[in-house]
């Protein structure tokens, strides 16, 4: 009796001592490299102004470079799943961040369009794509095995956030110290959050002893990373592509995120700016309006990932992109010199709708193609892009022609309707077993 009145508390202690799960570190290292990657994601809408001014250059030229950094940010991410996978999270991770500020402190020098497109559009693009929304599928499906709605919805806020809180800071220093010095800014915000990754971001669970939250550690030591090179990651994200590309789910995933990406980065991400500022509207006033869409969209994008455990996906998705179609069309009405409040009602709705669409094409990729589902979601990721890139040229074209942005905003509103009748029709897929 006395052995087991001192036997028994021993075992208690240890599970009380870790308080903390470790994966809410690396969460929360993950949203801080999320929002720090995002500085130079804010920069186009907010410096097409001043480059113009200052070279000349048109509407058109400048949105190619965009475009370029779009499309990359897409074509990359299913690229840097599969080279997560094969040489772990933190080292793609901390690379991506050096690409970043590299790409951000050598834009300084443009002279030319051919420069901005390789700075803003190559070299920003490869880094930001490397992280992104893909990174947050990857440390989601990585260290949780419950709360992933929650967790994937807080990480998609923080890197579309980081891009619109940023939009003021990088308006206000490209006025004070010019364009070149809010570059450079972004690049050192980029480059400080490297650190932290390194020193508190793991691969996986088991390199720490524990499972992931919400299952138990596992009983024998972890098996090594898969051996290979940046070849063999590139073969499996074209082999996972070939197989997701079978499935009509994945085209039905892919086209939905298509109109998602070319409403939000492509259109209001690059445009809203440049759009204000024709109707009067001062870049620091429309850049604070963009910020605004930031703070809201922390709370839609939270709130969608907690929907998304408890709700179907198809019906979020359906309601967020007639919800967004909706706005679109009173926007072209409601732009003028002034900050009026209908504007800052659209800005609201827009905010909480901002990628709220992300949470639950995560849990549906997660649903259909299982443990490939962050590869899989780095495809859809890529169409979002496309379509990203696609929609900001475009929309500069119709700017240069028409000398404004009213048939890009009601072209959009269509999109958004057709996004939430494709989405409505995703069929059914029996979900994995949870552990």
């Amino acid at each position: 009796m006395t052995a087991e009145s001192v036997d028994e508390p021993v075992q208690d202690p240890p599970a009380r001592r870790r308080r903390l799960h470790p994966a809410w570190t690396v969460a929360l290292v993950a949203l801080i490299a999320l929002i720090g990657a995002a500085g130079f994601r804010a920069a186009p809408g907010v410096l097409m102004v001043p480059l113009e001014e200052e070279f000349g250059w048109t509407t058109a030229e400048l949105s190619l470079a965009v475009s370029v950094n779009l499309l990359l940010y897409g074509l990359i991410a299913p690229f840097a799943a599969a080279l997560m996978q094969r040489f772990g999270i933190r080292a793609v991770t901390v690379t991506a961040l050096f690409v970043i500020g590299a790409g951000a402190a050598l834009s300084v020098l443009v002279a030319t369009p051919a420069q901005l497109i390789l700075t803003w559009g190559v070299l920003i693009g490869l880094g930001t794509g490397s992280m992104a929304l893909v990174f947050a599928a990857t440390i989601t499906d990585t260290w949780f095995a419950t709360r992933r709605g929650l967790v994937s919805g807080v990480l998609t806020a923080g890197s579309a956030t980081g891009q619109l809180i940023f939009l003021p800071v990088i308006a206000a220093a490209a006025e004070d110290i010019g364009w070149r010095g809010a570059s450079f800014i972004i690049a050192g915000g980029a480059l400080a959050v490297a650190p932290l990754v390194w020193i508190f971001v793991r691969n996986r669970p088991s390199d720490l002893g524990v499972g992931r939250y919400g299952e138990p550690a596992p009983a024998s030591p972890p098996a090594p990373l898969p051996r290979g090179n940046a070849w063999g990651a590139a073969a499996l994200a074209i082999r996972t592509l070939r197989e997701a590309a079978r499935t009509k789910t994945f085209w039905a995933l892919a086209i939905g995120f298509a109109i998602c990406g070319a409403t939000t980065n492509g259109l209001i991400g690059t445009h809203f700016i440049p759009s204000a500022h024709d109707h009067g509207m001062p870049t620091t006033t429309a850049a604070g309006l963009l910020a605004v869409v930031g703070i809201f969209d922390i709370a839609g994008t939270v709130f969608s990932g907690w929907l998304t455990d408890r709700v179907n996906p198809r019906i979020l998705l359906a309601a967020y992109y007639a919800l967004r179609g909706v706005s679109l069309l009173f926007l072209p009405s409601l732009l003028s010199a002034e900050v009026q409040p209908s504007i800052i009602v659209f800005i609201v709705i827009y905010g909480l709708d901002w990628v709220a669409t992300v949470p639950p094409t995560i849990a549906l990729c997660r649903e259909v193609f299982g443990d490939r589902g962050p590869l899989v979601f780095g495809w859809v990721f890529a169409a979002h892009q496309i379509g990203a890139g696609i929609a900001s040229i475009l929309a500069g074209l119709v700017r240069d022609h028409t000398g404004q942005y009213t048939v890009a905003w009601f072209a959009a509103a269509g999109l958004c309707a057709v996004a939430a009748l494709v989405s409505a029709t995703i069929r059914r897929h029996p979900a994995p077993v949870r552990e």
